[in-house]
């Protein structure tokens, strides 16, 4: 069993997982405390909840009675936190040593994958609490309807969790069940490639319970054909034959509508309020688990019908000059792919702009071309300068010159600079009528709350 510790100082405290954390254990009664580098509304978030913030890291900032540091696996070896816990004799975890000790003898249901976790994990706990259970979710956005917003506290020993692939983190648990969203390269920072990301995923799926269940996505063939579940997976999907596949879909009057086909049977129609086809894809996944696990079908109809999305998920956050604006944390060139496709078959017929901030010199540098095509999918692309990511091998001088280079051959694609050039340039490009995609998984989204209040 878990074994509550009585102080735990969080390094990286505004990180959105790391916040989540230091929430959920303030929510069982541990004093929490932390640090970041810069104040952000995470940091103060997790502030008003009751734990004290530093901004900015020192040896000092470590309270006298901590008794376990936990540290984002994006915090180097030298920070000064974590040397002066080991100078002191402090337990030190990363953040997914320490979920997974807390979430070791737990019904677990694990969410994977390269795109999609955030939404279908989202998804899942939501159903759930419909169905009257009492879960704990664990995500790395905010949802609508947790009142603590990245986490749910739940009295349940059953927890529905976010588990991430960066840094094979999710070797650190033993879920009962997975569910398995797709699988492409990213992380090559880290990876090497395809083949040891699905080698990794092989080996993740080894630490389940075989008594649980693994669901798979039928439509993506590298969870098809490279990955090798110890039991016999439950799989979903809209173009291929799967245990639950999307049939009969249409789109109209803000709404995707679609039936679910399971075996010979027919569950019922479905509703989306969100957008695109992969958002259909991640409702599915969540209705082969949550009909698995016993959920009547009418909750899950309803849930999904009333589910408005996550923070930074193709999220709406309000109108710029007669322009939509819609913030996305995606920051691989499918996602951009795939939000550009959204945004034109639920605004047919308007101007396409993507204000995008790559994610990493490495990433942009290992996914150049995909990167570049992706920008000549909308109708004009600004993109601003690359987000340097602290703690992370940046072995490269790629820029976000050299995408524009490159992909200006081809389509309108723009230079931004930093935040205030990009928001500036933004502005003036900015037409009634055009829907604005804000995309990237830095401080991006600041542009899109700061160019909803400009008159």
């Amino acid at each position: 069993m878990f074994n509550k510790p009585k102080h735990i100082f969080f390094v990286g405290i505004g990180g959105i997982s790391v916040s989540g954390l230091a929430k959920l254990m303030r929510s069982l009664g541990v004093e929490v405390s932390g640090s970041d580098d810069t104040e952000s509304a995470i940091t103060r978030d997790v502030a008003a909840f009751g734990a004290r913030v530093f901004i900015g890291h020192k040896p000092d900032n470590l309270p006298a009675e901590c008794d376990l540091l936990v540290y984002s696996e994006a915090v180097p070896g030298e920070n000064p936190e974590r040397l002066e816990a080991a100078k002191r004799g402090i337990r030190r975890l990363s953040a997914a040593e320490f979920l997974g000790e807390y979430t070791r003898d737990q019904k677990t249901v694990a969410v994977s994958g390269t795109n999609g976790k955030s939404t279908v994990t989202a998804m899942i706990g939501l159903i759930f609490e419909k169905a009257g259970l009492d879960p704990t979710v664990i995500v790395g956005s905010k949802v609508p309807g947790f009142p603590l917003g990245n986490i749910r506290v739940g009295k349940d020993d059953l927890i529905v969790l976010e588990a991430d692939e960066y840094r094979a983190k999710y070797l650190n648990y033993e879920p009962w069940a997975v569910v398995l969203t797709n699988i492409e390269e990213d992380h090559l920072d880290f990876y090497t490639g395809l083949p040891e990301i699905a080698e990794t995923f092989d080996k993740y799926l080894t630490h389940m319970n075989r008594n649980g269940i693994v669901v798979l996505n039928a439509d993506d063939l590298v969870s098809t054909h490279e990955i090798h579940p110890p039991i016999k997976p439950v799989t979903y999907g809209v173009s291929h034959d799967a245990d639950y596949r999307a049939v009969n879909i249409s789109v109209g009057e803000g709404r995707q509508r679609f039936e679910v086909q399971c075996g010979n049977s027919t569950l019922g129609e479905f509703s989306l309020k969100i957008p695109a086809r992969y958002n259909i894809e991640n409702a599915l996944s969540a209705i082969a688990i949550s009909h698995r696990m016993g959920v009547a079908i009418p909750v899950i109809q309803k849930t999904l019908s009333e589910f408005s999305g996550i923070w930074r998920r193709f999220e709406v956050v309000g109108e710029c000059r007669g322009a939509t604006v819609i913030s996305d944390y995606g920051h691989h060139p499918t996602a951009l792919r795939l939000s550009v496709s959204a945004a034109r078959e639920f605004y047919p017929h308007r101007r396409i702009v993507l204000v995008f901030q790559p994610h990493q010199h490495n990433r942009t540098m290992r996914l150049f071309d995909d990167f570049v095509a992706a920008l000549h999918t909308p109708d004009l692309a600004i993109v601003s300068d690359i987000y340097h990511v602290k703690g992370r091998e940046e072995a490269s001088d790629i820029s976000s010159r050299d995408l524009v280079a490159t992909a200006d051959r081809v389509s309108a694609v723009i230079y931004g600079g930093g935040l205030l050039e990009t928001k500036s340039l933004t502005l003036k490009t900015v037409q009634p009528g055009d829907v604005v995609i804000v995309m990237g998984a830095g401080d991006i989204d600041e542009v899109a709350r700061e160019i909803v209040r400009c008159e």
